[in-house]
């Protein structure tokens, strides 16, 4: 890889670049960013900056963002696995700049982080710590942000796109991070339910979040699977987002919530909250899904699971207009609204819950 003649390469395991987000990252000059919201920041002075790539495409047109001195933009990356460098900014000025670069969309690609290129006699600096607060949400696309800058079709059905609208910056699961100052796991997915064989997510073979959920790579499409060490990161607060897509094939718990199918799904929906619980012992687990339309049985599925377990710090939460608030994707309004009533609910159960052991 090279950078123009007046340009230096800064290698990925360099100690003035920060990372965030469940990153596969065993090689540390090209860790690998598979879910949405990763991201990496970093500061830097000098008029230009450019990145070092591969793009690993399972599906869509594949985009990133980038978001310098606090504007975003969306650069849209090619149908190559080969090495690229892509300009995020040129003719910014000679003083100090912040950077972040993020993935926008979830697994239908990867990407391959080689580098950045900054101007020979430039000075790279560590941005800001990362808040000391964290979130982790397990979710679909509506956790991802999926065709959330779709902004001419709120409360309506999803645009023709081919992924040009997906923005995790925009999900409410980011919002809602942002608004209490804390990192965010994004481990979302669209199409994904709870079960395998059921949902949308990597059709035929349907893949679901009891196999997702303690991953890092998880799409056989885009590379090969990898376990998650999740001694790297606790969270306070963790989202369960799920229910959403697990009606397809058969929206079995709208159609019998008394039989054998729907019995099944709770008490696997019950063993997933209690592996998380056994994960993060001390963690706030909230259990919602979202307003994109659904039967309210699902819902009721979910509640009936959490008093079941009289778990204290097991809760489950609904939005006001759950379940019945847009046949299409939740767009960037929307999420916000999602994003308010979800930060009210958890600043409800005060500062205690943020707080690590001594």
């Amino acid at each position: 890889m090279d950078c123009k003649e007046n340009e230096r390469l800064i290698l990925p395991d360099d100690a003035h670049l920060q990372y965030m987000g469940r990153i596969d990252d065993r090689c540390k000059t090209a860790p690998v960013l598979v879910f949405p919201y990763t991201m990496i920041n970093t500061c830097f002075t000098g008029s230009c900056v450019r990145m070092w790539l591969k793009n690993h495409r399972g599906c869509w047109d594949n985009y990133i963002g980038v978001i310098i001195d606090g504007e975003q933009r969306k650069l849209r990356l090619p149908h190559t696995d080969a090495a690229v460098c892509l300009t995020l900014g040129e003719n910014l000025g000679s003083g100090r700049h912040e950077l972040t670069v993020f993935k926008r969309m979830d697994s239908c690609h990867t990407i391959t982080f080689l580098g950045l290129c900054i101007e020979k006699d430039a000075v790279l600096e560590l941005p800001k710590a990362l808040p000391m607060r964290r979130m982790e949400v397990y979710g679909d696309s509506v956790s991802a942000g999926e065709v959330s800058e779709a902004t001419d079709y709120v409360g309506m059905p999803d645009p023709n796109h081919q992924g040009e609208f997906s923005n995790s910056w925009y999900s409410y699961a980011a919002i809602a991070a942002r608004k209490l100052n804390a990192q965010l796991h994004d481990i979302a997915q669209g199409g994904i339910a709870l079960l395998n064989q059921t949902g949308w997510f990597a059709a035929p073979n349907y893949i679901g979040m009891e196999d997702v959920w303690d991953k890092v790579q998880y799409n056989p499409e885009t590379g090969p699977v990898t376990l998650w060490d999740f001694g790297r990161y606790t969270p306070h607060v963790v989202i369960v987002a799920i229910g959403q897509n697990d009606n397809h094939p058969e929206d079995y718990m709208a159609d019998d919530y008394d039989g054998q199918k729907a019995a099944r799904w709770r008490r696997h929906y019950e063993r997933f909250l209690r592996s998380l619980r056994e994960t993060y012992p001390k963690a706030l687990i909230i259990a919602a899904t979202t307003i994109l339309n659904h039967d309210s049985r699902w819902d009721q599925a979910i509640d009936a699971v959490c008093r079941n377990m009289n778990d204290g710090k097991i809760v489950h939460f609904l939005y006001e207009r759950n379940g019945v608030g847009t046949p299409g994707h939740v767009r960037i309004s929307e999420a916000g609204e999602m994003a308010g009533q979800l930060v009210d609910y958890i600043r409800s159960f005060g500062e205690d819950i943020w707080k690590d052991d001594d």
